[in-house]
């Protein structure tokens, strides 16, 4: 599913993409944004395909490997993002105060070595559910944090009016990836197992580290810590910043409860489709691979369609928009049928994601300091993860009292009332000048 789409490297009104527009910026087509984020792009394509090729491995490890149960695969998924997103609340106030790019590489390591060590005890024969439920805690924490420091380093790379640029790329980057990744990790899983994809990931991690280190030239430098100790209050500073912004207050709000909604429904979806439906797991899929070419497209049209009208009465359309497919997943059917309704409605709604996604990344930079953009995407980051875990290991019960259609329905009318908390206008952008780079 697509509900965590907009979670990446991090503006939103109409003035300032008409403004960049007209003086040369990143809203001409084919427009270059240079070679630093050239690699930047590069690195985060390998690293996105790395994640996708080993997409699922982890629970079929704990399933066909590790011999686990329905109760410790569901504690993967949710014990592991919740206490990661825990252990990433102080990273975010940390990445602030330091340059961004020693960070990105750094954590690209940590999740390469990670990851490295699942192949390694399992040729040892030391491989447990504890060691696979430890490195997805150092794995989310270590994703928070990248996440962080991503937006800001990119805040870094480019000025305002090719924010939005780079975001659409990035976007389209995902819908690939997520096209090309799952059949070929599939494949892979089916010719060498779950754990060879674990060490593709490894890899991506590596090669995205590289890519991150060729970027090169100068950062600006840091903000400066305020004098004395960090305090409890300060690690809640990503959080003061967006309750107080009326723009990325509701849009707080709204993506964290949609993508926690979304997320939830998936996982039922797939216990739907494969033992009540009878589905094969190769069709489940291309239930959720073949519809990424909307979003593919979506993406494309992100920028034409926020120059001519405006980019908030873009996002709260395409926000509108994509609450209403979900409700329709309660109603699929088995056979050919079935298959080709749910990849209709997976299409209509990864389509209105992909304009969504962009435009939100791209205003929560414009709305944010350059001195505050790695506090407040990681306490943005660490709040979707919560709430998805929190909201997962709800809808597991409910769908084990209900059923999981009934239980899919319920999150589908929930959906339909998160646009209501969508941003109801644009005020002027905040105004900040770039700062210059420092050469040393």
């Amino acid at each position: 599913m697509t509900g965590h789409g907009a979670d990446r490297f991090d503006v939103g009104d109409r003035e300032s993409v008409v403004r960049a527009k007209g003086e040369g910026g990143g809203m001409r087509s084919g427009h270059r944004l240079g070679r630093r984020f050239g690699w930047l792009w590069a690195a985060y394509g390998t690293s996105a395909l790395g994640t996708w090729l080993a997409f699922g491995a982890f629970p079929l490890i704990a399933i066909q490997v590790l011999h686990a149960g329905p109760a410790q695969v569901a504690a993967l998924s949710s014990v592991g993002a919740l206490v990661g997103a825990a252990a990433a609340i102080p990273l975010g106030s940390w990445v602030e105060f330091r340059r961004k790019r020693p960070v990105l590489i750094g954590t690209d390591l940590v999740r390469c070595a990670a990851l490295l060590t699942i192949p390694a005890a399992f040729a040892l024969g030391v491989l447990s559910f504890a060691w696979l439920l430890a490195v997805s805690v150092v794995v989310a924490a270590a994703d928070i944090t990248f996440r962080a420091a991503s937006g800001a380093y990119l805040k870094t790379l480019l000025p305002p009016g090719d924010l939005l640029v780079a975001n659409t790329r990035l976007e389209s980057t995902t819908w690939t990836t997520t096209m090309i990744g799952p059949p070929l990790g599939g494949a892979a899983i089916g010719l060498l197992g779950p754990v060879a994809t674990v060490v593709a990931d490894a890899a991506s991690y590596l090669l995205s580290a590289l890519g991150i280190g060729a970027t090169g030239g100068g950062e600006p430098r840091p903000a400066r810590r305020p004098a004395g100790r960090l305090r409890a209050r300060d690690l809640l500073d990503g959080w003061r910043h967006i309750l107080a912004d009326p723009v990325l207050r509701p849009l707080f709000f709204n993506t964290a409860l949609f993508n926690g909604l979304l997320m939830a429904a998936d996982a039922l979806l797939a216990v739907l489709m494969l033992a009540h439906l009878g589905f094969a797991p190769w069709q489940y899929g291309l239930a959720f691979a073949a519809p990424a070419v909307g979003g593919l497209v979506a993406s494309r049209l992100a920028r034409p369609l926020a120059a001519r009208f405006g980019p908030h009465r873009v996002l709260v359309a395409a926000g509108w928009a994509r609450a209403i497919w979900p409700l329709g997943l309660a109603l699929v059917g088995p056979g050919a049928a079935g298959l080709l309704v749910l990849m209709g409605l997976q299409l209509g709604l990864i389509f209105c994601c992909g304009i969504f996604n962009p435009l939100a990344a791209t205003c929560r930079l414009e709305r944010t300091a350059a001195g505050r953009v790695a506090r407040t995407l990681s306490a943005w980051t660490v709040t979707s993860r919560a709430t998805t875990a929190l909201l997962t290991a709800l809808w597991g019960v409910l769908g084990g009292v209900l059923g999981p259609r009934a239980a899919i329905g319920v999150a589908g009318v929930l959906l339909l009332a998160t646009p209501l908390l969508l941003p109801r206008r644009a005020p002027a952008p905040l105004p900040e000048p770039r700062p210059a780079p420092d050469p040393a």
